[in-house]
């Protein structure tokens, strides 16, 4: 669903991601993970059309990237971003509705497609009764869960999130992304999100793609934890990652 092919990018004289190549399949949950500043922010947005490359092809959906207007990008490809929303008055159901943008007309008016798509879309991440409360009144999983039902109003094959569990306690984590596996399963979607929770990677997780700079490597999860990787990359005479819990110990 999502394929690169050959891809570099990076800023100034500094080259994060040298010459990578993967597949991330459709109804699949994969976790992108590094060590901050290795580039997960930035090959999302690439993988989102919003930023620049320095080499390579991107393919969503078997399409090449460069051969999309906005209208078919977005048709194709949603992003969820850290920016927490919390603009006062604005209510769940109009965040949720800007996800039909690709759909409207010039006007942006909302049609009864349109509107049974915001109300779906609620009620796929358990926020129905929330539609008319405003952004300012919720708690930052209750915001998460409305920004993914953007984009799943949004109706396009392929999402990407970036750090969706940033700002959340540990069940809310849990859930969440229980909730995306479950939607790249059911729905056949392509998720690929970033995170720093590794044992929720190995546990909740179909396949991982870890950042080592300036490579990337896509396993199964059960082939990246017997790989080392992880292990490797994280563990350190301060730090030690377990393979067997996913967790990350202080020394």
């Amino acid at each position: 669903m999502i394929r690169f092919e050959h891809l570099t990018l990076g800023y100034g004289r500094r080259t994060l991601l040298d010459d990578v190549s993967a597949s991330i399949p459709a109804g699949a949950l994969t976790a992108l993970v590094g060590r901050n500043g290795t580039g997960k922010s930035t090959l999302l947005r690439a993988l989102a059309g919003l930023g620049e490359r320095q080499r390579g092809r991107i393919l969503l959906a078997g399409k090449e990237i460069d051969g999309l207007t906005p209208r078919r990008r977005a048709e194709c490809v949603a992003l969820v971003t850290t920016e927490r929303v919390r603009i006062p008055d604005l209510r769940c159901r109009d965040v949720v509705g800007l996800g039909r943008a690709p759909y409207t007309d010039w006007t942006g008016r909302l049609r009864g497609e349109d509107a049974a798509a915001v109300a779906r879309s609620l009620a796929q991440v358990g926020m129905a009764d929330y539609a008319d409360r405003t952004m300012d009144s919720m708690s930052d999983g209750e915001c998460q869960r409305v920004m993914i039902a953007r984009a799943l109003a949004q109706q396009t094959p392929i999402i990407l999130l970036d750090e969706p569990t940033s700002f959340l306690d540990l069940p809310n984590r849990y859930e969440l992304c229980t909730l995306l596996a479950r939607l790249a399963r059911d729905e056949g979607k392509c998720i690929l999100f970033s995170t720093h929770e590794l044992d929720i990677a190995l546990t909740l997780c179909d396949s991982v793609a870890l950042i080592d700079p300036p490579q990337l490597h896509h396993l199964p999860v059960a082939e990246m934890i017997r790989s080392g990787r992880i292990e490797r990359l994280f563990s350190n005479d301060a730090v030690r990652f377990d393979a067997a819990t996913g967790r990350v110990e202080i020394r």
